[in-house]
């Protein structure tokens, strides 16, 4: 069973698909990891996004690996380095990428075929497994994820300010509204949850409980 996730940046996706993986004793996919490696790798070889060719070899000859909480690559773990908030920003560049969301999409469905998964992104319901029974779309106002990106980044030493996340935001979400391929939307049937003034287990326990209801019925 795959169990879907969709939202804007810092809506909580995240915190909510662990938390629910590990209360299913579902696996857990984070399709945002799987960008941020893109445009790291991208960054590292100087290969513009939109170079498709070069993007395609590049991404042929990689092997990536994602264990629960870690992303490999070639037997290097990036998992810190794709946090950096260049990378992040680099991620949602090159996701607009027809090419970059070709590849990732296939190794997407590759990774969940025959499995129990909660798989979280921007067009995982929309787009990547429109089929799934249970769909989630989390959302919040912008100034609650800049809020919450911000004490995220300060408690991991980075030096940025509020004003500077909250602008990061709103670029990010402008160009993934609106990206020509697979855009962030809500996708049908998946149930919206405001996550604003709801605490992580609050938003676990309602999306758990509709999870459960979706395997009996």
């Amino acid at each position: 069973m795959i169990v879907t996730i969709d939202g804007p940046a810092g809506s909580g996706k995240s915190t909510a698909a662990r938390g629910l993986a590990r209360r299913l004793g579902f696996e857990y996919l984070d399709t945002g990891a799987m960008y941020r490696t893109v445009a790291l790798l991208l960054h590292r070889a100087n290969i513009p996004s939109g170079d498709a060719p070069a993007v395609i070899e590049l991404l042929g000859r990689i092997k990536l690996e994602m264990p629960p909480g870690r992303v490999i690559v070639d037997g290097e773990d990036v998992t810190e380095a794709i946090r950096d908030p260049h990378v992040s920003e680099g991620a949602s560049r090159v996701a607009v990428e027809p090419h970059v969301r070709a590849m990732m999409v296939q190794l997407q469905r590759q990774i969940a075929r025959g499995r129990d998964m909660v798989c979280e992104g921007r067009d995982q319901g929309s787009v990547v497994f429109t089929d799934s029974p249970c769909k989630f779309y989390l959302d919040a106002r912008v100034e609650t994820r800049a809020d919450r990106r911000f004490a995220e980044l300060r408690a991991r030493g980075v030096d940025t300010t509020l004003d500077r996340v909250l602008q990061d935001l709103q670029i990010r979400d402008h160009r993934d509204t609106h990206r020509a391929v697979a855009p962030l939307m809500l996708p049908t049937g998946a149930i919206i949850i405001e996550t604003d003034h709801l605490a992580p287990e609050a938003v676990l326990d309602r999306m758990e409980e509709v999870v459960r209801r979706c395997r009996r019925g």
